[in-house]
């Protein structure tokens, strides 16, 4: 439903026709489970509590990230980004280098959603400065994004993947080097032959610095706030004080550095207390555009605010019903038993693994709960034959952690999309990383290419 939605209204989908087709499929679940099985409704009910309230956090984490992109475009800090990368990065080479620093800087901070909605935003007006289209600088962030996500001991996902699956957390990133490593490599290499094939026309860069001059206020001074929260994210700072301490930085810096273009958001020349304070409202909660005197800039630096994410939040909300009502009618319980009956040997296991974990976040459109449930599921038959927890939390990884960006309906999905402006099925064709590491899971279970427990041996 939720497909044939898409296909059919591709500029509706994130704003209302997902949501709706969300809330149908839940119906159906619901009056199937309450006809049938006689499930009441208080069931369904309580499960829909718990889950959007475990979700709370996450929300205000993405309506923060609105705020923080919004702030940290009007006070120079991405139009500062912009301006030296387009004077450095040569096009060849772009979509590579913009994989390794969304790497780097994810492996550092611990989360990919910080990483895309702050460096991910400066590196995708890089490449529209450059002419690479959009849909090819997205694909490299995310890929870059989540392999730092996978692979760094500060990442949510991947503390919660060796603890479900009863794994130490240093053997468990070990372990996945050897299906991430490999996979990094050939997205570097497919990204580097993109960027000597691609010959598409070229944006002139002048235009872009020219529009980025008469704006801003172009200066180093600008870096001190993702400097400042780099500090923040260092000394573990947790992530919602850290967003809001950012975006108050950028705010310091647009009225220290910004005024004009606080002025022109405001829609007054008059240089006033109330006049800056209007502005910064608007850059904060809802959508602002500078005239720059070059449309392809205005699009450039056109911020959303809160507002922009209001989409995805209702998005969220309605998969999060949808994946609940699955759990508490046990329609998901009855799919893991079909999963495991098809296990026979060290390959089937580990593929049903990396499927389930794929599959559940289509149905449940929600990273966490994913990595959950499937280390869950598979939890006993891997110490019933043998399997370290290592290669369970790899497998786990493999799929549930960094496919939930190529889902629409995840969480995931539509907060980079909405963050970058790229669409989710547009963008999935080139996130490379994300699609090679389940597949690599598979292959190197098919080579037998897996750790074991010390009581038995390779099937």
């Amino acid at each position: 439903m939720i497909v044939t939605v898409m296909k059919m209204l591709p500029n509706d989908a994130l704003s209302g026709a997902s949501q709706i087709s969300m809330l149908i499929a839940t119906t159906i679940c619901v009056a199937l489970s309450m006809s049938i099985y006689r499930i009441k409704w208080q069931v369904f009910e309580d499960s829909i509590k718990a889950t959007i309230g475990d979700t709370s956090v996450s929300i205000l984490i993405l309506l923060l990230i609105g705020v923080m992109s919004s702030t940290w475009m009007i006070s120079g800090v991405v139009p500062t980004l912009i301006y030296y990368g387009v004077q450095i990065i040569t096009p060849s080479f772009f979509l590579p280098c913009a994989c390794i620093i969304s790497s780097l800087v994810s492996v550092m901070t611990g989360t990919s959603w910080t990483t895309i909605a702050t460096i991910g935003i400066a590196l995708l007006g890089i490449g529209n400065a450059l002419g690479i289209p959009e849909p090819f600088t997205a694909g490299a962030i995310i890929s870059g994004a989540y392999f730092g996500d996978k692979v760094s001991p500060m990442s949510d996902t991947t503390v919660l993947a060796s603890s479900v699956s009863g794994a130490d957390l240093f053997k468990h990133i070990r372990c996945m080097m050897h299906t991430t490593v490999p996979s990094i490599t050939i997205s570097l290499l497919l990204y580097l032959v993109m960027g000597f094939w691609f010959s598409g026309e070229r944006v002139e860069p002048s235009i872009y610095l020219e529009g980025l001059e008469h704006s801003f206020n172009i200066s180093a001074w600008t870096l001190l706030v993702p400097v400042f929260s780099g500090i923040l994210i260092w000394k573990k700072v947790p992530s919602f004080i850290t967003l809001i301490l950012s975006a108050l930085a950028a705010i310091v810096c647009a009225i220290v550095l910004q005024p004009d273009a606080l002025l022109e958001i405001a829609g007054t020349q008059t240089a006033t207390v109330s006049n800056i304070f209007t502005g910064l409202l608007k850059v904060c909660y809802t959508s602002t555009q500078l005239d720059t005197g070059f449309a392809e800039v205005n699009n450039l630096v056109a911020t959303r605010g809160m507002a922009g994410m209001l989409d995805t939040v209702w998005l969220i909300l309605c998969a999060m019903c949808f994946g609940s009502c699955m759990v508490a009618s046990n329609m998901l319980k009855s799919l893991t038993h079909i999963l495991l009956k098809t296990i026979h040997n060290t390959f089937s296991l580990v593929t049903s693994t990396v499927v389930s974990g794929v599959v559940l976040n289509l149905i449940m459109g929600d990273q966490f709960l994913s990595i959950i449930m499937n280390a869950s599921i598979y939890k006993e038959e891997y110490a019933n034959r043998g399997y370290q927890p290592e290669l369970l939390s790899r497998s786990t990884e493999d799929s549930a952690t960094v496919t939930s960006v190529l889902v629409p309906w995840t969480a995931c999905g539509m907060t980079q999309s909405t963050v970058l402006g790229v669409p989710t099925l547009v963008y999935l064709p080139f996130c490379f990383f994300n699609i090679l590491s389940p597949i690599m899971s598979i292959i190197f279970a098919l080579l037998g290419k897996i750790p074991k427990g010390d009581d038995n041996t390779a099937e």
